[in-house]
């Protein structure tokens, strides 16, 4: 077992800007700390999803019929082009606290937005797939394969939530107050522009 490699490689991976990362900032200085940290545990459970089905070798499957890779990269830029308009809709029409690139009205709601966001990300499923095939020896057994979700979900954890804890301080949220509207147009050129590469590059 290669953990050395593993967790490198997701402590390079999982705090890297991206959708996750976005929707959590996005929604902690809107919304607050509990929102934000209920969103980060959604994408932390859809984190352990991929990582659970590449350990158990779905994820190999997934790439083998690409329609269903495909099915998942469609289903994640449209949802990510979906979080743009949203955003647009708020840096030109929001007011007061309303502007956020995700609309949460609940910590329900917050925890399955960041589900969707990671269980339609393609990436992490190339991720996943990638790293266990690397760190993982053929003969790995049931417990070898818990040790390393269970070490990667820790991981997972700290960042994903400890981005919500860390987006809702409270000088961050009152630099998003002031500067609502700048933040969702910025919200939205990076979840447009992250959806449409999605969906006219060829990831596998």
């Amino acid at each position: 077992m290669n953990f050395p490699l593993i967790l490198g490689a997701a402590l390079v991976a999982i705090p890297s800007p991206g959708p996750a990362t976005l929707a959590i900032a996005g929604a902690s200085m809107a919304s607050g700390r509990r929102i934000g940290m209920a969103l980060g545990f959604g994408v932390l459970c859809g984190s352990l999803t991929w990582s659970v089905s590449a350990a158990f070798g779905l994820s190999a499957i997934m790439l083998t019929h690409a329609w269903m890779f495909e099915a998942v990269r469609y289903a994640g830029a449209a949802y990510l082009i979906y979080l743009s308009i949203v955003s647009a809709r708020s840096a030109c029409f929001g007011q007061g606290k309303t502007a956020s690139p995700v609309e949460i009205g609940s910590m329900g709601a917050a925890f399955r937005k960041g589900l969707a966001i990671h269980l339609t990300n393609p990436k992490a499923i190339l991720f996943f797939g990638s790293l266990y095939s690397l760190g993982v020896p053929s003969g790995a057994t049931a417990g070898d394969l818990l040790s390393i979700i269970a070490a990667i979900g820790s991981l997972s954890a700290l960042i994903f939530i400890g981005y919500g804890w860390l987006f809702s301080i409270t000088p961050v949220r009152r630099a998003y107050l002031r500067l609502h509207r700048w933040f969702s147009g910025l919200f939205a050129i990076a979840f447009g522009a992250i959806g449409l590469k999605l969906l006219t590059t060829r990831i596998v």
